[in-house]
């Protein structure tokens, strides 16, 4: 039985996430090369949080290097030529629009059973009628953010303290009334779905096992090749409706079990079986990671829980909320990709009014020497990164080693 290097298997996992592509040998970017990207990502994850730019343009910069933003907001914004949407798959993200119909079971599933985020809010005395009301708003005025809708005061207890015009939104939205037609300033715009969707997206409705079936071989192609359970993470579906559905799969030949020499030991791992031919050239040497780039805590590659330790021995960790005296290593660190091994990261925060770019922390992980190599394709990558933020100066407080920050700040 051929058991696989980690090489192939480090190599195979880049080559799909499509984190392997020499720097500067990108395809230019396009709305048709940003959208191919979500695409064959399957999503890209949204968040809140912005000590650099919002999660979802770091993901396309970590695989374009930069690019004009607006590309990306075009696509989701523009009704000629929007081609991805806002909706829920591994987390709160941005989908190919084509695949808008996978949605629709969990639409139906809370029209049928209602959702424990609204049951309270929606027994409450005039719940209803702020539904119908709000509807109606926006049917007549179009699209319109919480700000828009005037209510009354609002008083906190409200789940995540929401005023109840933005209760009364979010549950149109979960049911499938209402579709994200653009953000202002991050804020959701809510428009009809019937004004949103574009007539040339199919609508038939898969049942909820259809929908799982897909979404996991989704996840499998985009993964590479992970553990089995692998699979339900990227799309977070719990693993005890996942398993019978992944063993489904298994025995249909859809996912192929191999078995691959891990730093864990080997272990049995699947392979969406369009991804053989790929696994084959990675062990063969033929595809090789060349990237050097920087990911953000939401990109893809973490989506398989535990991987990023048995296949790169390396943990990633988001320490936003973690107490300021218990992080490790920061509020916010990017891990640093370095053609097929994660051999640092760093803490950075945008200084957009000084256009600074200051790096609170910079760490390579240990055994990893700062070799001219390494510092080079660090220092191409953060010139990308410092262009993509129209950053002018980069500050580095702290660094371990102390040469891979000065050495760092020579070169760039």
């Amino acid at each position: 039985m051929t058991v696989y290097p980690l090489t192939a298997l480090r190599a195979l996992a880049l080559h799909t996430a499509l984190l392997d592509t020499p720097n500067g040998s990108e395809p230019a970017p396009s709305l048709d090369s940003i959208f191919e990207t979500v695409d064959r990502l399957g999503a890209v994850q949204i968040d809140t949080l912005q000590m650099v730019a919002r999660a979802h343009y770091v993901t396309l910069w970590s695989r374009h290097g930069d690019y004009d933003r607006a590309l990306f907001d075009t696509l989701a914004n523009e009704p000629a030529h929007r081609k991805v949407f806002e909706g829920w798959y591994h987390a709160a993200c941005f989908i190919p629009m084509h695949e808008y119909r996978y949605q629709l079971p969990q639409q139906r599933h809370l029209r049928e059973t209602g959702h424990r985020w609204f049951t309270d809010w929606i027994t409450q005395p005039g719940s209803r009628e702020k539904l119908d009301t709000i509807l109606e708003q926006i049917r007549s005025q179009g699209g319109q953010r919480a700000t828009d809708i005037q209510g009354e005061k609002h008083t906190h207890g409200t789940w995540w303290n929401w005023r109840p015009e933005k209760m009364a939104l979010e549950h149109l939205y979960s049911f499938g009334d209402l579709m994200i037609a653009g953000r202002h300033n991050f804020q959701r715009i809510y428009d009809l779905t019937e004004r949103v969707l574009p007539e040339w997206v199919e609508r038939s409705e898969p049942t909820a096992e259809e929908r799982d079936l897909f979404w996991l071989e989704r996840g499998a192609r985009a993964l590479g090749i992970c553990l089995p359970r692998n699979t339900a993470d990227y799309t977070w579906m719990k693993l005890g409706k996942a398993r019978p559905l992944i063993a489904q799969l298994i025995k249909a030949g859809v996912l192929v079990e191999v078995q691959g020499q891990t730093l864990q030991g080997p272990q049995t791992l699947v392979v969406q079986r369009n991804n053989l031919e790929l696994l084959e050239k990675a062990a063969a040497g033929e595809i090789r990671p060349q990237r050097t780039t920087f990911l953000n805590p939401f990109d893809n590659l973490w989506w398989a829980q535990g991987r990023d330790e048995a296949l790169w021995g390396f943990r990633q960790r988001l320490e936003a909320y973690v107490p300021a005296p218990k992080r490790v290593y920061g509020y916010f660190c990017l891990p640093i990709l370095h053609k097929d091994r994660l051999v640092g990261r760093f803490d950075p925060k945008m200084e957009r009014k000084s256009g600074t770019l200051r790096l609170k922390a910079l760490y390579l992980e240990p055994g990893v020497a700062p070799d001219e190599e390494l510092i080079a394709g660090t220092a191409r990558a953060m010139h990308s990164f410092m262009a993509f933020h129209a950053a002018k100066e980069l500050v580095v407080e702290k660094s371990e080693p102390l040469e891979f920050g000065k050495k760092l700040l020579q070169t760039i």
